[in-house]
């Protein structure tokens, strides 16, 4: 909790551990940040901190650190040298904008489709959230657009011919390259 702590400024308002909590809230139910319950803090301070938390990489570090830990613990270098990559398809509600959500014809589905790669333990590598209508092959290009030191050169299979992640950063130096 350290990290989470301001370094200088106002004295704090909120217990952090709460505001902690809150975030977590959000991201496992899904609902917005206004729509917090009443036993949080106010929307607007939770989301502050979120935002300079997220600025300093600290969201990605909580998935991170336990999976390198886990790894070391299991006696597997921290960094992984596979991934498993998948796109299942979600079908959409009305309330999702059109534009997010597309119909996607090998699995009759209309609304969004999440693309992620975990390693062989299954722990998370990657995730990307599509319109269903993006197939496998663009979805692992997009995967691949992540910081090097988090998805280092893996090889993967998909059920297409297999594909090389490296092959697929060599062509995606940037998202306009995709």
């Amino acid at each position: 909790m350290a990290e989470l702590r301001q370094a200088a400024g106002r004295p704090m308002v909120h217990d952090l551990r709460t505001v902690l909590d809150a975030v977590f809230y959000v991201v496992r139910s899904g609902i917005e940040w206004q729509a917090m319950p009443a036993d949080f803090p106010p929307w607007d301070a939770v989301y502050a901190f979120f935002q300079r938390w997220s600025q300093r990489g600290l969201p990605q570090q909580l998935v991170d650190r336990p999976r390198h830990r886990l790894r070391v613990r299991a006696r597997r270098d921290a960094q992984p040298s596979a991934a498993v990559i998948d796109s299942p398809s979600i079908k959409g509600t009305d309330t999702v904008r059109h534009r997010f959500a597309r119909f996607d014809s090998g699995k009759k589905t209309n609304g969004r489709k999440r693309h992620f790669a975990v390693d062989v333990d299954g722990f998370l590598l990657a995730v990307v959230v599509t319109a269903a209508n993006i197939g496998d092959r663009m979805g692992a290009k997009l995967l691949v657009i992540v910081p090097v030191e988090r998805l280092h050169p893996i090889e993967a299979d998909l059920i297409q011919p297999p594909l090389s992640l490296v092959e697929h950063r060599n062509e995606c130096p940037s998202t306009k390259g995709c």
